[in-house]
């Protein structure tokens, strides 16, 4: 039986007659990349809440590391493991890329902030951007900044939402690199949301199509591509 790192079940999120998530199973293995897609409204981001916590569920529950945590918030789930990064960035654009990554790296309790900063400063190819203040950086190197705080405290599973929304070609490639790198040199799981199927494609490991708040299609990259259904709906005749 597979050890999942993270496994949803039955998750449904309704809202008098809305169902925003109906039922939706979902599994995550370490090391694993899990691309999300599906027409705008389809309940991707809803799913990123719910196994957050930001959300609470109609029923289902959350698991992560075969621990059930459906009843933890948001902070404890952080702690446990789960982090995540949202369409805006989150950092500050007045502090230096260094102080900035260390706070959130305290604001975790890790032992050694400027250990861990450092770390995952390295990770991501912005040490010698350390001094800078983040404000000044690229958009490009802004994205990454932000994934940087996302991985303080070395957590087992990043849920990323639209991580690549407004970067340019080359700087969707060069982010999509440094998230295969980390899945695997780190063994941290990814769940992503993304626009760019072709670059979400290209770095996933399975992928999982939702149409109004239920999975039609999970499979491989292959396997989902050849689906004529999810061709038709969302991947056009180009796919």
């Amino acid at each position: 039986m597979t050890d999942y790192v993270l496994q949803t079940r039955d998750v449904a999120i309704h809202y008098g007659g809305v169902k925003a998530l109906d039922g939706v199973d979902m599994t995550l293995e370490q090391g694993q990349i899990r691309g999300l897609i599906g027409p705008n409204g389809a309940g991707k981001s809803t799913v990123i809440d719910a196994i957050t916590g930001r959300r609470r569920l109609t029923r289902g529950t959350v698991s992560l590391g075969g621990t059930d945590v459906t009843a933890l918030g948001v902070a404890d789930r952080r702690r446990q493991g789960l982090s995540r990064s949202f369409q805006r960035t989150s950092i500050f654009g007045g502090m230096t890329v260094c102080r900035q990554v260390e706070l959130a790296s305290q604001r975790m309790g890790v032992d050694d902030p400027a250990a861990d900063a450092e770390n995952v400063l390295q990770e991501l190819e912005l040490t010698g951007l350390g001094d800078v203040i983040a404000a000044e950086l690229g958009y490009g190197e802004q994205r990454r900044l932000d994934l940087a705080l996302a991985l303080v405290g070395n957590p087992s599973v990043l849920l990323l939402d639209e991580p690549m929304a407004g970067l340019s070609t080359g700087e969707s490639h060069d982010l999509a690199r440094h998230l295969k790198a980390l899945a695997a040199r780190r063994g941290v799981s990814v769940l992503i949301v993304e626009h760019d199927t072709d670059v979400l494609f290209n770095i996933s490991d399975a992928v999982t199509v939702f149409e109004l708040g239920r999975v039609i299609a999970d499979g491989t990259p292959d396997d989902v591509r050849c689906n004529p259904r999810v061709r038709e709906a969302y991947l056009g005749s180009a796919a």
